[in-house]
């Protein structure tokens, strides 16, 4: 019997597998719901090269208020124009790639058809979590090398193994002073792991408080319908628990939303507005469920529990604006597909180029560089 020739798609074929491919991962990933191409988007997307004196790169602008009062009545406003200040992002660009083979036979077309498909999730599956991941991390100022349930990761022995390999891996960086912050009883403090205690758990207040924090510290929302500004603000699913035992939290949802089975609280949803804030619930936030139990000698150190003695399960909840994040998304992912043994054995590779960086500024509030749209939270759950 002839082997079906696995490799056998048309360019055209590969690029409609491809485009699928993008559609589903995308579908999947959860960072992808808040990605836009302009400046209100919580993550700026961007999907062109930009070339420049320093070469070909992916860019955002961040546009810095004006700070001028203006010019007076009839007095000369030409000459005394203000220039706008703007801080060009730079996004480090590198591949990130997966692939699956199928052992035995391929002996009819639908066997490869099936394979195609099961690969198309699993694959689509893979880069989209791989994402969502690196994206936390990112925003959350946490490096490569950890887990986004504060474990370590196994570092491989071979280059190119690990997400730390990643070029934009290296422009990862702790929250700035004036963008961390952490729960301290009712109220807010600087932001220090090693002073969380096991008490210090998310209320609604904390939101208020952090929201008005986010203001203060000119920190802009995203413009919805009617021009109301919304903020975003991601949890794991513990601290969403802790939200709900909340009776301040639970009596505003109540409130503010639909009566009857289809309130929020009866639907189970993961995402709940209270005000002005979407409150999101996601697994990939960071937290240190994963990571070691250690002794006052571990307190800071990567890879343990939060606490002055390492010993308690942390959250940083991430109280996101607009441009909190940039995401380069450069083209459609590059589709291979061969076969081993004389055909019989199959494998498809996904490869795709992408790049993320958390935007920051020089900020004319507090004159230091601070991260543009994002406050880290950190708790006790």
């Amino acid at each position: 019997m002839a082997l079906t020739n696995f490799a056998s798609l048309t360019s055209n074929q590969l690029t409609a597998w491809s485009r699928d491919f993008w559609r589903v991962a995308r579908n999947m990933s959860f960072i992808n719901q808040f990605a836009g191409a302009g400046q209100n988007a919580m993550v700026q997307r961007v999907t062109e090269l930009t070339k420049n004196e320093k070469g070909t790169k992916a860019v955002i602008t961040l546009l810095a208020d004006m700070t001028g009062d203006g010019i007076t009545g009839d007095n000369t406003l030409e000459g005394n124009e203000e220039a706008l200040r703007s801080f060009d992002i730079t996004i480090e660009l590198d591949q990130l790639r997966f692939a699956n083979r199928m052992s035995g036979r391929l002996a009819d077309q639908k066997s490869v058809v099936n394979f195609r498909e099961q690969s198309r999730d699993a694959l689509a599956y893979a880069m989209s979590d791989r994402i969502d991941q690196l994206a936390f991390l990112t925003l959350s100022g946490i490096a490569y090398t950890n887990k986004t349930n504060g474990a370590l990761r196994n570092a491989s022995p071979t280059a190119g193994h690990d997400l730390a390999d990643l070029e934009f891996s290296s422009d990862v960086s702790a929250p700035t002073g004036d963008r961390h912050r952490r729960v301290n009883g009712n109220d807010l403090a600087a932001g220090d792991t090693t002073a969380v205690t096991a008490t210090d758990v998310l209320k609604y207040r904390h939101i208020v408080d952090l929201k008005a924090f986010a203001k203060d510290n000119y920190i802009r929302g995203m413009r919805a319908a009617g021009n109301q500004e919304v903020f975003h603000l991601f949890v794991t699913p513990s601290q969403m628990a802790d939200l709900k035992l909340d009776s301040d939290f639970l009596a505003n949802v109540r409130q503010a939303s639909i009566r009857g089975p289809q309130n929020e609280l009866f639907t189970g949803t993961s995402s709940l507005m209270v005000d002005g804030v979407m409150v999101h619930e996601f697994r990939h936030v960071y937290n240190t469920s994963g990571a070691l139990t250690g002794t006052s000698s571990n307190a800071g150190a990567a890879g343990y529990k939060w606490g002055a003695n390492a010993n308690v399960t942390g959250a940083r909840a991430l109280f996101c604006g607009a441009q909190s994040l940039a995401m380069a998304d450069i083209g459609l992912p590059e589709i291979v597909e061969d076969t081993f043994d004389y055909e019989n054995q199959a494998g498809i590779s996904i490869g795709k180029i992408f790049g993320l960086r958390k935007p920051k500024y020089n900020s004319d509030h507090s004159g230091s560089v601070q991260d543009f749209g994002v406050i880290a939270l950190d708790t006790a759950q």
